[in-house]
């Protein structure tokens, strides 16, 4: 590489062209590998299912080490279940309080039924029971129970009947996470491909991406299954890996497509085209993906099995949807040709007039919208600068007053459905009786004369004189006030100068306890994530000044997104607007979560995107100019992308569960300020003022071997003038 930026002689091809080349060449090896593949995996992960994390799993100190004792004891907590009869008088509802508890003895599937207990003014009762059997599975047997009540509701209509309990919960959950997942995906699918069809105006253009995003996404399902057996995931953790891997595998077909089309456009052969494509827009997928599954890796160091399956769901799935972008896509469009152009809309396809290579009109191809924002902005770079971050700043600004909780069922569903209604009637009659705490006691001898006169001023306590194990029940109409008191007063008062350890869990034990370590947990994460990116960032572009400006314009991306989410869902401003309700904190996983996915998806546009700027940079234009060709070339494909993942992630926001409202919308309002205020805005603006400090290569990058390799008809437009500092 000469001083000009010129090459000499012939240059190499990156990693992404020479696969792309052999893909071209094995088509249909690549294409029947790709088949074999999805349909192998699919099938063997669909055979073996997948293993859910148990509670002790998904916890974190004390009240998981409560839940394990229990469990290596095998005295896993059964799933209980509360019944509250409400009578217009007291005592009205003794009848249906007897028919109801007989209803539910016969169903044969409860134990530990209670008699009715009632209320201080004697207007309601309270029946506990739990259901036989491996909690876990409770809502698969809870069906009998649910009908033992409706049928005594349907006959005593004089009395209201309120349910809430793990199982009746967790059967309803499940059936309603069913039914929001195909929603979602039924949604998700025609919303992608429509926006497809407006941006390649033919039909054979717009299912490619999906089909392969869909693949890639079913092949993932079926390796992530079987993972499984292995690392424990969570219930929504394929709900999450749809949303990822659906919108990435999409997006990075998207960026492949839109250049090869492009440079069809500009004259270039089908070969050339294929050749020049991976070698610009595959390798910016290569690093993309490289930077997502990097960055995903590091919930891995949260401490918590959650995020490790999160982490592990979205690196199988952005894996596969990378290498399918690289591989099958260009096979496809090898095999396809101009038939890629097959079921032409009229008036959606406007197909770029061909031009000869380099041309004017490919140089500043780029939209009127575009040169309308662009042109004020480079004009007055510094004014849309100070606009832009002030503008992410005051959204961001409602975050200063997030609060995070583990929300319960009767929060994750709204105020109105069946099951808060429930859990609220039952906590203002019954305070603490939904969630009270659960001490564990565990002693070599829980039969000692100081164990037993510690327990002894509880009451409700069940002691396993087999196991040395006892539990004790504890209201807690308080909260996390009565939780502190238990465990910082109560207990150790209790139990000092035993040989006892006195462990809590419960519902709300276990959230505080999951929010104490996501706060431990978010430092090392996010120094991890920072640093991987700089360094991925600084190898890839050689520019430590570039490297410094993704993470500055990420964390302003992430910032803004935690703002919207605290306003929306916290304090509910405008949360009627999309359905749903502020419910007073945040999801206690959901910051972490949407921090380190942002932090990968945001390299989507900012690789690509810079990519492009330096592309016109090493072909010998000035700073400006290249930063103006850059931003024009991709602004079609980072709108589609964009467009596509705002789309599939909004119908995440629109679900019933407030958690996936919540990532829907935060992850929503992120990529479109991302592909909008930062990438059209901001990032021009930032490398206009940074001038030739933007490709200024540090001394020991300079002597590393280069990521790209350049098309040997092409005049150095994927390589920047190296200048030495």
């Amino acid at each position: 590489m000469r001083r000009d930026g010129t090459r000499r002689g012939r240059a190499r091809h990156n990693l992404a062209a020479r696969i792309g080349v052999w893909s071209t060449h094995h088509r249909r090896t690549a294409v029947l590998g790709w088949l074999l593949f999805v349909v192998l995996a699919a099938g063997i992960g669909g055979a073996t299912g997948m293993v859910e994390m148990s509670d002790a799993e998904n916890g974190a100190g004390d009240s998981a080490r409560a839940e394990q004792i229990l469990q290596d004891a095998g005295l896993a907590k059964p799933a209980g279940e509360l019944v509250m009869v409400s009578a217009p008088a007291a005592g009205d509802w003794e009848a249906a309080a007897a028919a109801l508890t007989d209803a539910v003895r016969d169903t044969g599937v409860v134990q530990h039924l209670a008699a009715p207990l009632p209320s201080e003014d004697g207007k309601d009762a309270l029946i506990t029971f739990a259901m036989r059997g491996d909690a876990r599975t409770a809502p698969d047997r809870v069906q009998p129970v649910l009908d033992a009540v409706a049928a005594v509701a349907k006959a005593h209509p004089d009395v209201e009947i309120h349910q809430f309990g793990e199982a009746s919960a967790g059967k309803w959950l499940g059936d309603l996470l069913a039914d929001d997942f195909r929603r979602a995906e039924f949604t998700a699918v025609p919303l992608a491909l429509g926006i497809l069809l407006v941006a390649f105006g033919a039909v054979v253009a717009a299912l490619l991406p999906v089909g392969l995003a869909l693949t890639a996404c079913l092949a993932a399902f079926g390796l992530l299954s079987l993972a499984s057996h292995q690392l424990h995931l969570f219930q929504t953790t394929y709900s999450v890996m749809f949303l990822m891997g659906f919108a990435v595998g999409v997006d990075y077909c998207l960026f492949y497509l839109r250049r090869e089309r492009d440079e069809r456009a500009a004259g270039r052969d089908a070969e050339t085209a294929l050749r020049i494509a991976a070698a610009t827009s595959g390798r910016a997928v290569l690093v993309s993906g490289l930077t997502v599954m990097v960055a995903m890796g590091g919930m891995f160091l949260s401490g918590l099995l959650l995020f490790k399956g999160f982490a592990l769901a979205t690196i199988i799935v952005v894996f596969i949807a990378m290498l399918g972008s690289v591989t099958v896509l260009p096979a496809l469009l090898s095999w396809l040709g101009d038939r890629v152009d097959a079921g032409r809309i009229p008036l959606l396809n406007r197909r770029a007039r061909r031009t000869s290579p380099g041309s004017a009109h490919t140089a500043q191809a780029g939209g009127r919208i575009v040169a309308r924002v662009l042109g004020p902005v480079l004009a007055r770079p510094r004014l849309f600068a100070v606009a832009a971050t002030v503008l992410l700043l005051g959204l961001a600004a409602p975050a200063l007053g997030m609060k995070t909780e583990t929300l319960g069922l009767e929060k994750q569903f709204g105020s109105d459905s069946q099951l808060s209604v429930a859990h609220r009637t039952i906590t203002e009659s019954f305070p603490g009786g939904p969630a009270p705490a659960l001490v564990v006691v565990e002693a070599s001898d829980i039969t000692a004369p100081d164990v037993g006169k510690a327990l002894a001023g509880f009451d409700n306590v069940t002691v396993h004189r087999d196991r040395n194990i006892a539990e004790i029940e504890v209201p807690l109409p308080d909260g996390t006030t009565g939780l502190t008191e238990l465990r910082e007063q109560r207990l150790p008062a209790a139990f000092d100068g035993t040989r006892a350890q006195v462990y809590v869990t419960g519902e709300t034990a276990s959230s505080v306890d999951f929010n104490d370590q996501l706060r431990r947990g978010i430092v090392p994460v996010f120094a991890f994530i920072t640093a991987v990116t700089f360094l991925l960032m600084l190898f890839c572009f050689r520019s430590y000044v570039i490297a410094v400006t993704s993470i500055a314009l990420n964390l302003l991306s992430v910032a803004a997104s935690y703002g919207v989410m605290t306003a929306v869902f916290q304090h509910g401003w405008g949360a009627s607007l999309i359905g749903s309700e502020g419910v007073g904190a945040i999801e206690a996983w959901m910051p972490l979560f949407v921090l380190v996915v942002l932090f990968g998806l945001s390299m989507d546009y900012h690789v690509f995107v810079v990519s492009r700027i330096r592309e016109a940079r090493g072909a010998g234009l000035d700073n400006r100019a290249a930063i103006e060709t850059g931003i024009r070339r991709t602004a079609g494909a980072v709108t589609g992308a964009a467009a596509i993942m705002v789309a599939v992630l909004a119908v995440f926001g629109t679900l019933s569960m407030q958690d996936m409202q919540q990532m829907g919308v935060g992850l929503a309002v992120a990529v479109l300020l991302d592909a909008t205020v930062v990438r059209m805005v901001l990032l021009p603006s930032v490398m206009l003022l940074l001038g030739e400090r933007n490709w200024r290569t540090p001394r020991g990058l300079s002597r590393l071997p280069s990521l790209e390799g350049d098309e040997p008809d092409r005049r150095a437009e994927a390589t920047p003038v190296t200048e030495k500092v």
